[in-house]
């Protein structure tokens, strides 16, 4: 089964067209294909401006202004969380209505962070594993997931006097290994490419 295998329970097309099932964006563009490049060039650019100003996160509800900010010039609904629910491979991810649980314990992890020394890093790589794999079985959105979630990362790490990217273009595996983490719910996993990955 492919690894981009999602379902969505939107009977009502909130977020999709009805006659050609592409979601609905700021630019009307009506090709899936179309859509995908222009979401890709503008998130881009939006990554671009976060690498010279990053959106410092705090708390939880920090990842709402990380997606409003990527996603802003293509969806009405960029910082929004979902209104529907989804599931990958038959598996769903967590329901709506525990959202605020979801956005209360990421705050719990992110202040047991705060606490961690910066010179113990594998002690951060563990933690911003636990942080991730929470923020993906959240998958607060229904587009612009991972994207969010390793800025999110990527800014926790900043904060920690770290680099870390999980998508770096000169190395598709680091890609691949967080991909697999993150759809197993592998923290062990993810900690070690966190580890492995962050200077």
């Amino acid at each position: 089964m492919p690894l981009s295998s999602y379902s969505y329970i939107d009977n009502e097309h909130i977020y999709t067209d009805e006659t050609t099932g592409v979601l609905k964006n700021k630019e009307n563009l009506p090709d899936k294909e179309l859509l995908q490049a222009f979401e890709g060039l503008k998130v881009s650019e939006r990554l671009s401006q976060l690498q010279k100003n990053p959106i410092l996160p705090t708390k939880a509800e920090d990842v709402l202004r990380i997606h409003r900010y990527l996603f802003q010039d293509v969806y009405d609904w960029a910082g929004q969380v979902r209104v529907v629910e989804i599931s990958k491979n038959d598996n769903p991810f967590l329901f709506r209505k525990a959202f605020p649980k979801a956005f209360a314990y990421i705050n719990t992890l992110l202040k047991e962070l705060e606490a961690i020394n910066a010179d113990d890093k594998a002690k951060l790589a563990d933690s911003l594993a636990e942080i991730l794999d929470n923020l993906n079985y959240a998958h607060f959105f229904r587009e612009g997931n991972g994207r969010t979630q390793r800025e999110f990362l990527r800014c926790l790490a900043l904060q920690k006097g770290y680099v870390l990217n999980l998508n770096p273009i000169d190395d598709a595996s680091v890609y691949d290994e967080y991909m697999q983490g993150t759809i197993k719910g592998d923290i062990k996993a993810l900690s070690a490419l966190i580890l492995r990955t962050m200077s």
